[in-house]
């Protein structure tokens, strides 16, 4: 008979067992022979090249009981198979495989707190994916990391059952029903070893807090190990800055009660002593610019130490480095200590690294703006000496143009080559395509619609045309209008407008007549600087007087024009914008002044001032200040028109008002009837909306307003019929508050204002709500 011995080796076997088995003293032992042929059975997916490629011997070759047992061992080893056996007959090695299934897919039921793909893509950091090997350990493996995860959120009751369903060609699919359960809140903080600071002083520089009056609209008292982590980094700096350079905590204690609902945490502190800076020196490459680097430095001899202050001297020096092109400098503070006299010698490493300059800018994430659009925005330049700052002002241009809703600018070195970096700029487009929405709801005009329409990045060239249409009760505008930001190489800027107008009264009074007007405009945009530019342009209008039961004003412009006019508007201005953001800005300013003058059957000027300003309080508030000032008058000895005049009131200006409701009322009608002069005045505070860490846009923010409308050039502050409006030429003022958000159909603004120092007669709208408009 001819001889025939089966190896095989179970999952669970060891080596040692193994070759036990198979040592060439045993008595199913086989003399070595040379192989005649190899054959493989029991594969369905892997690749019978691959297990050749495990076995270490080949035809023509001699075998032998040791090479019998590695080629198991090997097989076994690449987690393909279940069961691997080797059968020897006639000098034919066949090689008897059982493989393990695939994993064909991965779900979750119950699960609501985590992204389903965000999941997986963490499982697959595990090695457990569709497409894998399924394996008992791996997906014990892939339990724990899904447990972990909703640890970290302070979910401790979730209940994870992974359930496995057979599928067709060897597939497996794995479904995991979750239960979560609530998120544990915080019962106790609790400190140990502090001396020198209060509990409470300590627990105000965390983000974690106990239960309290807003804990169930901010969330902060539900446990979290990744913001318990940021407290504890807030805890230490707060002690660095105040000089306790060996302070020192153990890892803080966690808790949980026994029904799983309640957090003690409790952190231990080794507060030390404070100290006091004694020298301040500078070591290192200083590259000839020792006076130009110490200066950059705010350390003070004979200060409490800070870390803070440091810091910002280590990342002004840094910077100072950068706009020289050493993109990797290295700053390293190092304070030296004298523990009897609790001072401490700060001494400044500095390493600029080598200068290098930028091969290539490459451009990402753009799916529709052509790349044009944001090099031209780029004040670094390929093949270039880098430069920090010129890369902070091309990031802060790229996010002024309010075409995405992320950006993100990093530097890479060029493999292989010490002096070189790549910038990319990877974006993340929003919609520029915007459809306006209106919604108010007044005491009078009860619910006001407007809506309109425009593309602001047209098939992704950075040019913008709209098509603004306003049917409100008031108002029915059609504009047209095309913006080429780049009209020249230079940046000059070219602006066409075409435009009808249909106005009809405020519904404050009883006063009918009808205001048309059409007319057309070229503008242009001069750059002057980075952050400046001149505009100047001639718009033509004409206008149609349209009366039935006018008020008295709109009675007496026509004494003074005429049914109709026409009149050619020059105007010219300076505009300069710093803000770190078109969308949601948190610092900078902008800073307009323009003028106009009309001349023709008009003859007027007109001039305005606005300022703003944007200040960051901290990591997560914004305070937003807005000022503004217009005044008109003739230049003839004729009334200002009355068709010119200016509004506030509403969304925009003086929020608790109804909408253009401030300033002069007719004596005939009481129809609103604006003014010459208008001044407005904002202040906004802005504050993180809970759970929307992935929207910068959407803040919630409280604020207070104040405004007037009056006349200029001895014209009449008229208080409507019977003197029924107390003061109407006053000031007004407001506060409340409100929801911003950058939403797909536009700036969505929602605020509820409350009038301060509200007047017999005025007109107050205290809800408002709009789509297409921002502060």
């Amino acid at each position: 008979m001819p001889f025939r011995r089966k190896f095989s080796l179970a999952r669970r076997v060891m080596p040692l067992v193994l070759t036990a088995f198979l040592t060439p003293g045993l008595a199913h032992a086989f003399s070595p022979f040379v192989v005649k042929d190899i054959r493989v059975e029991g594969v369905q997916r892997v690749d019978v090249g691959t297990i050749f490629s495990y076995l270490p011997v080949k035809v023509g070759q001699k075998f032998t009981e040791e090479q019998a047992a590695e080629a198991i061992q090997r097989l076994y080893g690449t987690g393909f198979f279940s069961d691997v056996a080797i059968d020897t007959q006639n000098d034919v090695i066949v090689v008897a495989v059982k493989e393990r299934p695939t994993i064909a897919s991965i779900t979750h039921n119950g699960m609501r707190s985590f992204d389903a793909a965000g999941l997986n893509k963490a499982l697959a950091a595990v090695g457990f994916a569709p497409g894998r090997v399924f394996d008992q350990s791996m997906l014990e493996q892939a339990e724990f990391q899904l447990k972990q995860e909703y640890l970290s959120q302070g979910k401790y009751g979730v209940e994870i059952t992974p359930v496995i369903t057979p599928l067709p060609r060897n597939r497996v699919g794995v479904t995991f029903d979750i239960f979560e359960g609530d998120v544990a809140t915080i019962s106790e903080i609790n400190f140990v070893g502090n001396k020198a600071f209060s509990a409470g002083t300590l627990r105000d520089e965390m983000t974690l807090t106990t239960g309290g009056i807003m804990t169930w609209y901010t969330g902060t008292n539900k446990y979290s190990r990744e913001k318990l982590e940021g407290d504890l980094e807030a805890i230490r700096s707060f002690y660095l800055d105040r000089g306790y350079l060996e302070f020192s905590m153990e890892p803080p204690q966690v808790t949980i009660s026994p029904d799983r609902q309640s957090i003690f945490i409790t952190i231990t502190l080794n507060e030390g002593e404070p100290y006091k800076v004694r020298s301040v020196r500078m070591a290192g490459d200083l590259l000839t610019l020792e006076n130009e680097i110490r200066g950059l430095v705010t350390v003070k001899e004979g200060e409490t130490f800070s870390a803070a202050t440091t810091n910002a001297s280590v990342k002004g020096i840094t910077d100072y480095l950068g706009s020289l092109g050493y993109a990797f400098a290295n700053v390293n503070p190092n304070p030296q200590l004298d523990r009897e006299a609790k001072e401490a010698d700060l001494t400044f490493y500095v390493d600029p690294g080598r200068r290098v300059y930028v091969r290539r800018i490459q451009i990402g994430g753009n799916t529709r703006t052509r790349d044009v659009v944001v090099r031209r925005e780029m004040r670094q330049q390929e093949a270039a000496w880098y430069d920090a700052n010129s890369i902070k002002e091309s990031r802060d241009r790229i996010d002024r143009l309010g075409y995405f809703s992320d950006l993100n600018v990093e530097t890479e070195p060029v493999p292989g080559t010490p002096d070189q970096v790549d910038v990319n700029v990877d974006v993340k487009e929003k919609p520029t395509g915007m459809i306006n929405l209106g919604v108010g709801y007044g005491s009078t005009d009860k619910v006001i619609l407007s809506a309109g329409i425009s593309q602001d990045n047209i098939f992704g060239s950075g040019n913008s045309l709209s098509a603004q249409i306003n049917t409100s009760k008031t108002n029915r505008t059609l504009v047209l209008a095309h913006t080429d930001p780049y009209w020249t190489n230079e940046g000059i800027s070219k602006t066409t407008s075409l435009y009808y107008r249909r106005t009809t009264p405020y519904d404050a009074g009883s006063g009918d007549y009808r205001i048309t007007a059409y007319g057309g405009g070229l503008n242009f945009g001069v750059p002057i600087s980075e952050y400046d530019r001149i505009f100047s342009g001639v718009s033509v209008e004409h206008n149609k007087l349209e009366l039935y039961d006018p008020p008295l004003a709109y009675d007496q412009f026509r004494q003074a024009y005429g049914d109709s006019t026409n009149a050619a508007i020059f105007n010219i201005g300076w505009a300069k914008d710093t803000r770190d953001s078109a969308i949601a800005p948190k610092r900078g300013s902008l800073t307009r002044l323009a003028a106009d003058i009309s001349a023709g059957d008009l003859r007027y000027y007109m001039l305005s001032a606005q300022q703003q300003y944007y200040m960051p309080l901290g990591r997560s508030f914004t305070l937003a200040l807005n000022g503004k000032v217009d005044w008109a008058r003739t230049y003839n000895d004729k009334p200002f028109p009355v068709i010119k005049n200016m509004y506030a009131g509403g969304l925009g200006s003086v929020r608790g008002y109804e909408g253009a409701s401030l300033g002069p009322r007719d004596t005939r009608t009481g129809d609103y009837l604006g003014g010459s002069r208008r001044m407005i005045a904002n202040v906004q505070l802005y504050l993180p909306f809970p759970g929307a860490s992935r929207d910068r846009t959407l803040r919630w923010f409280v604020f207070a307003d104040a405004g007037q409308v009056s006349t200029t050039g001895g014209d009449v502050c008229a208080n409507g019929v019977r003197n029924a409006v107390e003061d109407p030429c006053g000031w007004r003022y407001s506060a409340g508050v409100g929801l911003s958000w950058e939403s797909p159909m536009g700036p969505l603004e929602i605020s509820w204002g409350k009038a301060l120092n509200e007047k017999r007669g005025d007109e107050l709208q205290a809800f408002q709500f709009q789509i297409g408009t921002s502060f």
